[in-house]
């Protein structure tokens, strides 16, 4: 008989809050994105590069989610 792993067993907390964690990461990379704009903008005098820290943002976020998802734990 194989004695089994013990990294395989996770408790539900961790596995709850690894899971919860992706319901943030999207939200949290376009206020980033956002806010680095907004000061971008205010910085170089500009109306339009908020735009671009919110696309940046969540393309990064998407990034995120996906390697998160993909890495095996």
């Amino acid at each position: 008989m194989a004695a089994e792993d013990p990294d395989d067993k996770q408790s539900a907390a961790v596995v709850w809050a690894r899971y919860s964690q992706i319901a943030f990461i999207i939200p949290a990379a376009v206020v980033v994105g956002l806010l680095l704009g907004k000061l971008l903008d205010y910085w170089l005098h500009t109306h339009w590069l908020f735009l671009v820290g919110i696309i940046v943002g969540s393309i990064a976020g998407f990034v995120d989610m996906i390697r998160m998802v993909t890495r095996k734990s």
